[in-house]
Formats: C-alpha cells, sequence, structure tokens
C-alpha cells in the first residue's frame, strides 16, 4: 500500500516508536494553563488554543537559543510533586492516544528543583507518574512502554550529578542519558569525566549533536564521548558530497548508529528549509539507521501521526518507510535484545502488515 493513500486515522492506528521527545515540551495546554494559575505563573494567554499557538510561534524563530526560551512557561509548572506526576501521567496517555508502543522521554531533572524537590525526589515523582500512566494505558487497552533518559545540562555544572543518578535509578525506570541545552559553544567533550563513568557502569547514552553546531559536535559525541547515538544529527550532511560519504558520515551509516531526526523541530530551530528537504529522507535512502521523533509536542505543534503525515505528504514516504524507521528505532532503543525484538516481531510488524 501506498502511503500517500493513507488517512490520518490509519496512519494514527499504525504502532509507533519515539525515541527524541522531551517531558517539558510536550503538557498538554490545558493543564499548563491550569497549573500555572494554581502556581501564580503568568502565562502569554490562557486560551489553550491560543497558548498552543503562541508556542509554536514563538519556536519559528529559527535560533535554537529563542527555541528553548520557550520552556520556562512549562517549567514554571513542574517544580512540584503534584505537577511532576500530573504532566508525566499525561505525556504516557497523550502517547498512547497517538499510537505509540514504545518511547523514550527525556528531561533534566536539575530543572525542576526550585520547589524545593531534590534531584533524586524529582527522578522518583516522575517514574510514579510514567508507571500511573502506562497502567491506565494498558486499562484502555492501548498499552505503551515508557524508559527514561536523564539530562544534564551542558552549559551548566550538574552533568555528573545527573550521570550519577542515571546510574543509581538504571533498574527503577531509566534507561538511559542525554545532555541537552544550547549546543553551540558549548562542545560534548565539556563532560567527558560524565560520559566516562556512564561506560564504567555500563549505562548507554546519546548526545544532542549536529544540530546547532556542525561536523565537530557529532565527531566530538562519537568519537570522544562514546555516544550510542546521535540527538539531531542533521548536519552531518555536511560530511556528504554527491552522495559520497566522508569519513564520519561512513562511521555513522556502517555501525549502524541511530540518528534522531526531528523534522518539525529541526524546521524551527533553522536546521532544514522545508519537510520535502529534511535530511531525513536522503539519509534513509542512503541506508543510514535514521528513526522518527516529535522533539517536543507542544512546542512544535506535533504528534508522531502527524510527522509521518508530513513525511507522506511532502517527502513521499510510504508504509514501509514509516515501518522502517519504527524498526530502526526499536534495534536502537535503550532497551534488553529481547525485550526489543519482542516489541518488532509482536507489535510493530504485525501493525503495519495490516496497512498493506
Amino acid at each position: 500500500m501506498n502511503a500517500t493513500r493513507v488517512d490520518a486515522d490509519v496512519l494514527r492506528r499504525l504502532p509507533k516508536a519515539v525515541l527524541h521527545d522531551h517531558l517539558d515540551g510536550g503538557l498538554r495546554p490545558a493543564t499548563l494553563v491550569e497549573l500555572a494559575a494554581e502556581v501564580g505563573h503568568t502565562l502569554p494567554t490562557t486560551d489553550p488554543d491560543g497558548l498552543a499557538a503562541w508556542f509554536y510561534e514563538a519556536a519559528n524563530s529559527g535560533d535554537l537559543v529563542r527555541y528553548i526560551a520557550t520552556f520556562e512557561h512549562t517549567l514554571a509548572v513542574m517544580q512540584t510533586r503534584e505537577g511532576l506526576l500530573r504532566t508525566a501521567e499525561e505525556y504516557v496517555l497523550d502517547l498512547a492516544a497517538d499510537g505509540v508502543v514504545y518511547a523514550e522521554v527525556r528531561y533534566a531533572p536539575e530543572l525542576n528543583t526550585r520547589g524545593g524537590l531534590a534531584m533524586s525526589e524529582v527522578v522518583e515523582t516522575v517514574q510514579e507518574g510514567l508507571a500511573a500512566g502506562m497502567a491506565k494505558a494498558a486499562a484502555a487497552g492501548t498499552p505503551v512502554r515508557v524508559g527514561t533518559l536523564l539530562c544534564g545540562m551542558r552549559m551548566f555544572d550538574r552533568v555528573r550529578e545527573a550521570a550519577d543518578l542515571a546510574v543509581a535509578f538504571r533498574d527503577a525506570g531509566v534507561v538511559g542519558f542525554d545532555i541537552a541545552g544550547a549546543e553551540d559553544g558549548f562542545p560534548p567533550a565539556d563532560h567527558l569525566a560524565a560520559f566516562e563513568h556512564l561506560r564504567r557502569e555500563s549505562v548507554p547514552f546519546t548526545i544532542h549533536a549536529g544540530e546547532a553546531h556542525g561536523l565537530p559536535s557529532i565527531h566530538q559525541a562519537l568519537q570522544v564521548c562514546g555516544a550510542q547515538r546521535i540527538g539531531h544529527g542533521v548536519r552531518i550532511t555536511e560530511d556528504i558530497v554527491d552522495g559520497k560519504l566522508g569519513r564520519l558520515a561512513s562511521w555513522i551509516r556502517d555501525r549502524r548508529i541511530a540518528l534522531e531526526m526531528c523534522p518539525t523541530s529541526n524546521l524551527q530551530t533553522g536546521c532544514a528549509t522545508s519537510i520535502a528537504e529534511h535530511p531525513i529522507t536522503a539519509l534513509k535512502d542512503l541506508g543510514f539507521r535514521v528513526t522518527l521523533n516529535t522533539d517536543n509536542r507542544l512546542v512544535s505543534g506535533t504528534t508522531m501521526t502527524r510527522e509521518m503525515s508530513l513525511l507522506v505528504e511532502h517527502a513521499g514516504w510510504t508504509v514501509e518507510d514509516l515501518r522502517t524507521v519504527t524498526v530502526n528505532a526499536l534495534k536502537s532503543a535503550f532497551l534488553p535484545f529481547d525485550e526489543r525484538k519482542a516489541l518488532i516481531e509482536d507489535v510493530v510488524l504485525p501493525g503495519y502488515a495490516t496497512a498493506s
């Protein structure tokens, strides 16, 4: 079946896997309005639809730093146990409603401590909320497995502390680690000690790289820090000329290093000019292990179904292409091999078979 002839309802029912999605970028607008009123935080508007539009427009500056600045509003309501429990639970339920069967949610615990919670308490609370969401989703017949990636903010000094928490909570729902925040001027190697610690403790990690900064950022993330995946990685195209891969691009493709690509978000931050010309399609065709992701569903006004629909409509993707990136994501998920294999064979492939 050609995906261009598949309507949105069919796309929504397809099983999906998302590896790159931020908890504080995916709140429900109505929830944000309610929680902001409770904590006394002033929003640009208290109309949920208007607020959703404000986030999308504010993030469309073409600048990563300004994109990140929108998070002051979501983080303002995620400083209490109640706020974290609700947003984490709703996060899971929204993914389940979108057909997601596996997700890795990432956030930086240090950004949720202004209300007096310790970073460890933040992690415990988020895990409790995620577990509640997974239980409700399973009871509703739309089960989704959610693993957590803890982030360190690359421009601050608590990255090692966040890495220690990833080690401490790896048997309690945390499946890996990341560094996030402004990329340009804050190279991955600044936090080499944290990554070496994670490797010694056998905790996998991905690194935001190749979005606001180019090939040197990707090279450091992989060859100096040892990342198992790359967050975004859009600018690896700078190492590909007329279809010929340079050494770094070849390393990524040949060793099946997953690229966590986020088309709508990349348009907003100026990393791509259109969905039709987004590097995800060319990289897929060149044999890279690309994955499709939302990044920040509120800020980018998107869902996995919408990202799929955009690629179908503007880049000619088929159901087979969508199945490929979904399987790619599960192959590179930070889960044990047998669990990844079961999700692919028992959930994803049968789900796509019904659409072909």
